[in-house]
């Protein structure tokens, strides 16, 4: 670690030192996911909850040209307030650190971090995936190719929904990721706990997860896990009703030429209008539940240390 451009927080420093459960989390919620001051306080929510479960949460992000692995209140505030804020993937982590440039991370670049930082799970909204399309667009989230090679268990809500998650659950078994179920046979998909696809593994218990990640690094094989978290029921908008929003996002992101990495972050604006803003207040209950998990998967994993 002394040649790597890390800066752990002091709550951060103290937990490795002592060996205690830490929980690696993203900064796109907070710099691409809403505003600021509603993006802060989600984030210090998360934080607490993972507190309030035995661990120490790590949210990473790019700024003076350094991995901030955990963030204080003073830099949480700097960067929900930031402005042109890089959202970073694999790809372009290494140039945003070079130039100097303040980046919030995403799935894959987090768990890159993370790995750096020797933190073994990371909580999340939901990952990335194959887009519609895809087969002739080629647009297909880097997530899942860092799921293959970064030995980081990765707890999240299923794929984004509007992504095409047949190709999304076939694309991950090529790469060999484990995609497990938690507590259901049924593969969630974001902010409703069923996607009408069944999940290639299912796991009932954080142990069992944390068994089968530290099994997976004693056979040396690469990558990480997926475990597909279910919202809880009482905040999910289930498919039949999310899916005619979804539909008319699609076909207007379609009709207005958006792409890239425009796509996403141009559909949840809008499915978010078409639900007046209930899918928001899903997603938020989606990653708190997540960052509970990651917090017992972590501590069984401090456990086993």
């Amino acid at each position: 670690m002394i040649d790597l451009p890390l800066t752990l927080s002091p709550e951060v420093a103290e937990a490795r030192a002592n060996g205690a459960a830490i929980v690696a989390l993203e900064s796109t919620i907070i710099t691409h996911g809403m505003p600021f001051p509603q993006n802060v306080e989600t984030a210090r929510r998360v934080e607490a909850e993972i507190r309030a479960q035995g661990a120490v949460p790590a949210t990473i992000a790019i700024m003076d040209r350094r991995i901030h692995i955990g963030l204080t209140q003073a830099q949480l505030d700097d960067l929900g307030q930031a402005q042109d804020v890089a959202k970073l993937s694999r790809a372009d982590l290494a140039a945003c650190l070079a130039s100097g440039s303040i980046g919030a991370t995403t799935v894959a670049a987090t768990m890159i971090c993370a790995r750096l930082a020797g933190i073994q799970v990371f909580a999340t909204g939901g990952i990335g995936g194959v887009h519609r399309g895809a087969e002739t667009s080629f647009d297909i989230s880097a997530d899942l190719r860092e799921l293959a090679e970064t030995p980081v268990t990765v707890v999240a809500a299923g794929a984004k929904a509007i992504l095409d998650l047949p190709k999304t659950l076939e694309y991950l078994e090529t790469l060999g990721v484990p995609v497990i179920a938690y507590g259901q046979d049924d593969f969630p998909a974001f902010w409703s706990r069923a996607s009408g696809l069944k999940a290639p593994l299912r796991m009932d218990t954080p142990a069992a997860i944390a068994a089968a990640h530290l099994m997976r690094a004693r056979l040396s094989l690469p990558g990480g896990q997926l475990v597909a978290n279910p919202i809880p029921p009482e905040a999910e908008i289930p498919r039949a009703e999310i899916t005619p929003q979804i539909e008319i996002a699609l076909a207007e992101a379609e009709a207005k030429g958006i792409a890239a990495k425009a796509v996403t972050p141009f559909l949840l604006q809008r499915i978010f209008e078409l639900t007046q803003g209930r899918s928001l207040t899903s997603n938020i209950a989606l990653v708190l539940n997540n960052a509970r998990l990651g917090a017992a998967i972590a501590r069984e994993l401090a456990g086993a240390a």
